[in-house]
């Protein structure tokens, strides 16, 4: 990727920067104003069709830099000149370089992963001064046949950490905070890697507000409705004739939270997700069904309980009773986390607000 732009870009960037125009330097050339104290630098990418798929649709990549940093940036055919205070100029052009790399390796881009590179730009701060001895260069991954799965935000990356080295992990947050599909991704890590010989998947079933009654079938049909976002994920980072075959050998398994009982599970990576809705007693039957060679992840969302009024969650007590426990760790989400549309997490902190004006005692506003 070359960073100067055309003849004309050059000779204006190098007029206003008192170099040679006709200079051959290849770092980034900097533009300041001591009135307003803005930068300017202009970068160029060496092929037209992955710069269109950089820039995004009609430009929104560059439109969420532009909101996330505060800074201008303008498209100009594979060129793109960047304008606004000189630390946010330097972090968009690691986020516009980063993502060029990836996509010059085949990988695809979704604004997510824009959403991502940023927080990880900011997570480093201030890269003139970057040292990588003492910070990480980027937040780690789960290595798939069919993607890398990259954290997105400091706290998917230490979710992504505890998932490597403990065996029992409680990912608690917020809505869209990534926790039941990283937690999925990693499960297929170890499936494909045969660290493990089986996935099992399980869920209270309990309904959100509403009572569904009767639902016919057998039990994989009657349980299917409350584990479709597992497997939406199953299906987002695994072929889908493999779930298929998988399922109907039993290398993925749907095990509802009522049968488990009596079970131990061995070689297997085990999901509890929506762990917000069980009962004391139904956790503490989870928990001790842990086999040898297994690994257990639970999620859930304690600010979205449906039990009945004056059930304990038993997701709250095992995080209090469990957190300092050898081999077991607990990583929270907040709203900040959220990595689907950025208006979730304004959701998230809103409800977060009129809760905690709530526990106060006094009135709250909803967050700007």
């Amino acid at each position: 990727m070359r960073r100067s732009g055309s003849d004309t870009e050059r000779a204006l960037v190098a007029a206003r920067a008192g170099t040679p125009a006709g200079s051959t330097q290849t770092s980034p050339r900097w533009i300041e104003s001591p009135e307003d104290a803005t930068s300017q630098i202009v970068l160029a990418f060496d092929d037209n069709r992955l710069a269109s798929l950089l820039f995004g649709h009609y430009g929104q990549n560059l439109a969420l830099i532009e909101r996330r940093l505060e800074i201008v940036a303008e498209q100009r055919g594979n060129h793109v000149t960047l304008e606004g205070p000189r630390e946010a100029c330097e972090q968009a052009r690691h986020v516009l370089e980063t993502l060029y790399a990836r996509l010059k390796k085949g990988g695809e881009l979704i604004p997510g992963d824009v959403e991502g590179v940023l927080r990880e730009a900011a997570a480093q701060g201030f890269l003139f001064e970057f040292d990588p001895a003492t910070k990480k260069q980027s937040f780690d991954e789960i290595q798939l046949r069919r993607r890398p799965v990259r954290a997105r935000t400091a706290a998917q990356d230490a979710y992504i950490r505890a998932l490597k080295r403990q065996t029992l992990v409680f990912g608690v947050g917020p809505a869209g905070t990534g926790k039941t599909w990283l937690a999925v991704a990693y499960a297929v890590h170890l499936l494909e890697r045969r660290v493990v010989d089986r996935l099992i998947l399980s869920r209270p079933a309990v309904e959100a507000g509403e009572r569904l009654g009767f639902l016919p079938g057998d039990m994989k049909e009657k349980v299917d409705p409350y584990l479709r976002p597992i497997y939406d994920a199953l299906h987002d980072l695994m072929d889908r004739n493999f779930v298929e075959r998988a399922m109907t050998s039993g290398e993925i398994e749907i095990a509802p939270l009522a049968f488990m009982r009596g079970r131990t599970l061995a070689n297997a990576c085990v999901i509890l997700d929506e762990a917000q809705n069980t009962t004391s007693m139904q956790m503490k039957m989870f928990l001790t069904r842990l086999g040898e060679n297994s690994h257990m992840i639970i999620t859930g969302d304690p600010s979205q309980i449906d039990l009945p009024p004056g059930q304990t969650s038993g997701l709250a007590e095992a995080v209090s009773l469990l957190g300092n426990v050898e081999g077991v760790e607990v990583c929270h989400f907040h709203a900040a986390d959220v990595v689907r549309h950025e208006l979730v997490g304004r959701i998230v902190a809103a409800y977060d607000a009129k809760a905690a004006s709530a526990r106060s005692g006094e009135p709250g506003a909803p967050p700007r």
